[in-house]
C-alpha cells in the first residue's frame, strides 16, 4: 500500500467532533466484540428520567479511546505506547452486559466476577461475549487475534484496559482480603492510571459525554487544560501544580454527575425493579445474559413468567415503583450502621425484602431496598478516590494535600440516603408503616 493510503474511517462524534480512526483502533472497532456495545446504553435506565440519555457503550468507548491517544500524544509517549493505550481505551467496556452497571450485583453474585473481570478474559482470548448461536456466522476475528495481528500483546492490554499489574487479583479479590499488589521498579504504571485511574480517560469520556446526553451541566471539565498540565515522574502520571483548579474542576463534576445522575432514586428504583426481575428468571444462565444487548435482555425476560413480562412492560411505559422509606445519612445512628453492615449481605437484603412483602400481606418482588454504598463501589472503586499526585516546586504530592477538595471529596457520600424502601404507588403507605420495624426492629 503506498504511503500514506492506510485505510481509515472519519466517525463524527457528538462530543470529539471527527474522529480519525484507522490501524488497531479501526479493526477492533470492527470487531464483534465492540460492535455488540451499540445495543448497550451507556447509562442503563437513566433515559427514563433523563429523556436524551440514549447513547450508548459503544460511543464511550470510542470516546475514551480517542481522549486516551490525545493524552499519550500530549505526553510524548511512543507510538507502541500510544498504540497500546488506545487499544486498551477502546475495549475497556467490553465485558459490559446489557443496561451495563444494572445487573453488575446479580453478575457478582451469581458468578463471584464483575464486568472488568470479564473484560480481561475477552482481551486475553480466555471468553467471548459473543452468544453461542452467533459465533457460527463466521468471518468474526477476535479481539485477540485483531491485537496479534497489529503487533499487540493482549495480556499487556488486558492489563491496561483493567487497571491492574500484571497477575494481579482484582478489586473483588482484594476485598475478599487479598493484599494489594506493590508496583514493580520501573514499571509503566502511568499507562495503566491514563485508561483506569483517579484521572483517565474513561472519566474524562463519560463526564463530557454524559453531561451532553442529559443535558446536567455538572459534568463540564476542562480536558485540554488537564491534558496540557499532565506529566511522567518516575514511572507515574502527576499534574503540574497550575493544573490543579482543573483537577478539582474534574473531581467535583463527577461526584456531583454521581448524585445527579448515576444514583438519581428513580434511576436506582428501575434499575432494581429490572434487577429483580432477572434474578427471579434465573436458572444457572447468567453467563448467557450478560452477552446480551438491551433488547435481547427484554424479549428474553418477557418469556419468563407474569412477573418478568409486567415488569418489562412497566419499564416501559414508566410505571416506576415509589419509595416509601427512606434513612438520610444525618439519619444513621451507631446501631442502625450495625445493622446496615449486617443487610449488605445480598442474601439477606433480599430475605428482609420478603419480610417486608409478607407482613404487608403483598406478593414476593412487591418491595426493592437499595443500599447504594456497596454496589457503588462495586461498579465505581475510583469513585472516592482523589490520589492524583501534583509536581509542586517541592516534590510529588498528592492533591489532597494541596486542595480543600481532597478530603471532603473523599469523605462525601455520593448518594443523600444510605437506605430506600420503595414499592408500587398503592401500597406505599402500608409497606412505610412496616418497613423501619422490619429493618430495625
Amino acid at each position: 500500500m503506498p504511503i500514506g493510503m492506510e485505510r481509515f474511517k472519519i466517525i463524527h462524534d457528538t462530543v470529539h467532533g471527527s474522529i480519525r480512526v484507522r490501524g488497531v483502533f479501526l479493526g477492533l472497532l470492527e470487531s464483534p466484540e465492540l460492535q455488540r456495545l451499540n445495543g448497550i446504553s451507556q447509562l442503563g435506565l437513566a433515559h427514563l428520567v433523563f429523556p436524551g440519555a440514549n447513547h450508548t457503550r459503544l460511543e464511550h468507548s470510542m470516546g475514551t479511546a480517542w481522549v486516551a491517544r490525545k493524552l499519550g500524544r500530549a505526553l510524548d509517549l511512543p507510538a507502541d505506547e500510544v498504540d497500546l493505550l488506545t487499544a486498551a481505551a477502546l475495549l475497556h467496556d467490553v465485558g459490559h452486559g446489557p443496561f451495563s452497571h444494572t445487573l453488575e450485583a446479580v453478575l457478582h453474585h451469581k458468578l463471584r466476577i464483575d464486568h472488568m473481570d470479564l473484560t480481561v478474559r475477552v482481551i486475553r482470548g480466555e471468553d467471548t461475549m459473543v452468544p453461542k448461536a452467533e459465533q457460527r456466522l463466521g468471518g468474526m476475528p477476535t479481539v485477540e487475534e485483531i491485537l496479534e495481528r497489529h503487533g499487540l500483546d493482549p495480556a499487556e492490554v488486558a492489563d491496561i484496559a483493567a487497571g491492574r499489574s500484571p497477575l494481579s487479583p482484582s478489586i473483588l479479590d482484594w476485598q475478599a482480603g487479598h493484599s494489594k499488589p506493590r508496583p514493580r521498579r520501573n514499571e509503566k504504571r502511568y499507562l495503566r492510571q491514563l485508561v483506569h485511574g483517579p484521572l483517565d480517560a474513561d472519566q474524562m469520556d463519560f463526564l463530557m459525554r454524559d453531561s451532553h446526553y442529559t443535558g446536567v451541566a455538572h459534568g463540564a471539565i476542562d480536558m485540554e487544560r488537564i491534558m496540557n498540565t499532565m506529566a511522567l515522574s518516575k514511572g507515574e502520571l502527576v499534574i503540574h501544580e497550575k493544573g490543579v483548579p482543573a483537577i478539582e474542576g474534574m473531581l467535583v463534576a463527577r461526584g456531583l454527575m454521581y448524585s445527579s445522575i448515576y444514583f438519581h432514586k428513580t434511576v436506582r428504583i428501575a434499575e432494581l425493579m429490572l434487577s429483580r426481575a432477572v434474578e427471579g428468571a434465573l436458572k444457572g444462565d447468567m453467563a448467557e445474559i450478560q452477552k446480551m444487548t438491551d433488547n435481547e435482555l427484554l424479549a428474553w425476560l418477557r418469556g419468563r413468567g407474569e412477573y418478568q413480562k409486567r415488569t418489562v412492560l412497566r419499564l416501559k411505559y414508566r410505571m416506576l415503583m415509589k419509595r416509601a422509606y427512606g434513612l438520610n445519612v444525618s439519619d444513621v445512628t451507631e446501631d442502625r450502621k450495625e445493622r446496615l453492615l449486617e443487610l449488605a449481605s445480598y442474601d439477606r437484603l433480599r430475605r428482609v425484602e420478603d419480610d417486608v412483602c409478607d407482613r404487608a400481606g403483598l406478593p414476593p418482588g412487591s418491595v426493592v431496598i437499595d443500599l447504594p454504598q456497596p454496589e457503588l463501589l462495586l461498579s465505581e472503586p475510583r469513585i472516592n478516590k482523589t490520589g492524583v499526585k501534583v509536581l509542586t516546586h517541592n516534590g510529588v504530592r498528592y492533591f489532597a494535600q494541596l486542595s480543600p477538595f481532597g478530603k471532603a471529596l473523599e469523605a462525601r457520600n455520593v448518594s443523600r440516603w444510605v437506605l430506600m424502601v420503595a414499592t408500587d404507588k398503592e401500597h406505599v403507605q402500608k409497606v412505610q408503616k412496616i418497613a423501619e420495624r422490619v429493618l430495625f426492629g
